[in-house]
């Protein structure tokens, strides 16, 4: 289990961290704002696309490969980037070039970093009993948003002498090769004891959210004696159309969010002709937001025993009224504030989504469903973050104030619209 939880952690810890510190690096190679969020956008679109091909993979080709090949490609992605972002801060290759290069590398996490999250679930699934598989998928998938937090928390400690900027980027990539080494030396070949799937995990950012992941049973791949083998789920059916498109509004206000706030705090506290110093404050914001959102869906849900509709609603209010905070705040205890109240919202708003769609249509629908719900999520990481940049580029309250419309207009349209009042299933 440390081996597993370590693989998850590792993803999400190195993704996060480097969302952490890109702004301050664009800042200090003169590369437009809209340009370092698409280094996002690629790597999330990426991920998008291929994450369902790997969880089907990881069924065929063995879970043990496909997680060696989610650290590989992690590994690679975070040394080849840190790389050549140290050679652009050095001046070895125009700022321009840096950016072409670090995307066409960034693309190897995208496409074979999501191999990872998926067989690990599968493999813990496939080797524990039915009364274990709960607690076990729970604390690997953890791990996943534990990694949120630790990968801004650690950066700027990271920022070295000779590296400077591109420092964590180097360093986790050797934390990458520890990991990949005891995978290969300690973890046991994936005989599996029982039928288990690969389950779609959505794109790690600093939300602080979880993996996303079905659940499995000892029922898996074999049909209810009930089933009458009905046709396939669509996204237009009208039990589960009204959370989805909830997660579509709440999804682009939280992209935008992750994509503007590092920007903003260059901006707010006069920091774009001091990177560093950026990058270190950028990670205590990230930090606290994604304590925020593991508050709430470590402790208030299952403290609470909120309903799949109050959690979004109250998420959405709280999101909202979080945004506006940061977006008026000029200083970084108000950012700080806002941006952990709007993530505490957000930390109530993703899981009663998922767990709204989730109880809306029954147990036969329930991968359909998941498959929705992770497309979902990870969607909103591939335009919106650069369409926030862009609109604040234009003016922060344009911005902030599109993000705080999209919480509202869910709160006023799902108090009618989302009816189902189940609690969050945890």
């Amino acid at each position: 289990m440390a081996v597993l939880f370590s693989v998850m952690l590792v993803a999400a810890a190195g993704n996060t961290a480097m969302q952490s510190i890109l702004p301050a690096i664009g800042a200090k190679l003169h590369i437009p704002d809209v340009w370092v969020s698409l280094a996002f956008s690629w790597s999330a679109l990426l991920w998008v696309l291929t994450a369902p091909h790997w969880a089907r993979q990881s069924d065929k080709r063995g879970r043990k490969a496909l997680m060696a090949l989610g650290v590989v490609g992690f590994m690679a992605s975070m040394a080849l980037c840190g790389l050549t972002l140290w050679a652009g801060l050095q001046g070895y290759v125009a700022a321009g070039v840096t950016f072409i290069i670090f995307a066409v590398f960034r693309s190897l996490y995208g496409g074979f970093g999501s191999a990872a999250p998926p067989a690990v679930q599968a493999y813990v699934a496939s080797r524990t009993d039915p009364e274990e598989r709960t607690q076990a998928l729970s604390l690997v998938s953890s791990s996943f948003g534990l990694g949120t937090v630790i990968g801004p928390a650690i950066a700027p400690f990271f920022i070295l002498p000779f590296v400077g900027l591109s420092g964590p980027l180097l360093v986790f990539a050797l934390i990458g090769l520890l990991v990949l080494i005891m995978l290969r030396w300690r973890l046991p070949d994936d005989m599996p004891r029982f039928a288990a799937r690969g389950a779609i995990v959505a794109y790690p950012t600093a939300a602080g959210s979880p993996a996303s992941a079905t659940e499995e049973d000892e029922n898996d791949g074999v049909p209810a004696e009930d089933d009458p083998g009905p046709a396939r789920l669509r996204w237009t059916d009208k039990r589960v159309r009204p959370w989805l498109l909830a997660g579509f509004y709440g999804g682009q206000a939280q992209a935008m969010m992750l994509g503007v706030i590092g920007f903003l705090i260059l901006d707010r506290l006069d920091m774009r002709l001091r990177p560093d110093e950026g990058a270190a404050m950028t990670g205590i914001v990230l930090m606290a937001g994604a304590f925020a959102t593991l508050l709430a869906q470590w402790g208030l849900i299952p403290l609470l025993k909120l309903s799949a509709r109050t959690a979004v609603l109250v998420g959405s209010a709280l999101g909202a009224s979080g945004l506006l905070m940061t977006g008026l705040s000029f200083d970084l205890h108000g950012i700080i504030i806002g941006f952990a109240l709007a993530s505490l919202g957000f930390g109530l708003f993703r899981p009663g989504f998922t767990a709204g769609a989730s109880l809306s249509v029954p147990r036969r629908d329930q991968g359909s469903v998941a498959g929705m719900t992770a497309s979902i999520n990870g969607s909103a990481y591939i335009v919106s973050p650069a369409v926030g940049v862009l609109l604040y580029n234009w003016h922060p309250m344009v911005a902030y104030g599109l993000m705080a419309g999209f919480c509202g207009w869910l709160v006023l349209w799902g108090w009618s619209a989302l009816r189902l009042d189940q609690p969050v299933a945890r």
